[in-house]
């Protein structure tokens, strides 16, 4: 056995660095913009909106409805035909009043799109509006 001790295991063990307390802070500030940030829940299918020369920013909070060129109505990716419109709007404006927003496809049939605005004032929406593209200006 030696007498001596390695100096350089001795230097290397003291340089270590402990980052737990680094790692806490980027878990904090993780759950803080998690918490903080507004989700705007999407239809979940693509829909080729019809352009509008007054065309305004769609609301944070807001329920998305969208009609697709086949005539499906759709929340939330899922597809819940007409007569699932009216008890969606309902339980979802019980405990704020929010917006209804329609994103009807260009191919879309009007016939479908006006029972889908009916269903959703029969339901006690407020407001309804249709979601549209803003217009390029020449």
């Amino acid at each position: 056995m030696s007498r001596f001790r390695n100096s350089q295991a001795d230097e290397a063990s003291e340089a270590s660095l402990d980052i737990s307390p680094l790692i806490d802070c980027v878990f904090i500030l993780l759950i803080f913009f998690i918490v903080t940030t507004v989700f705007v829940e999407e239809t979940g299918v693509e829909v080729d909106k019809p352009q509008a020369a007054s065309a305004e920013k769609l609301e944070k909070n807001s329920i998305l409805i969208a009609v697709t060129a086949k005539g499906e109505v759709v929340y939330g990716g899922r597809e819940i035909g007409i007569s699932g419109v009216q008890p969606l709007v309902r339980r979802m404006t019980q405990k704020e009043d929010l917006p209804v927003i329609v994103q009807v496809d260009r191919a879309a049939q009007a016939g479908i799109f006006v029972r889908v605005i009916d269903e959703a004032k029969l339901a006690g929406a407020k407001k309804v509006s249709i979601a549209t593209l803003k217009q390029q200006t020449m």
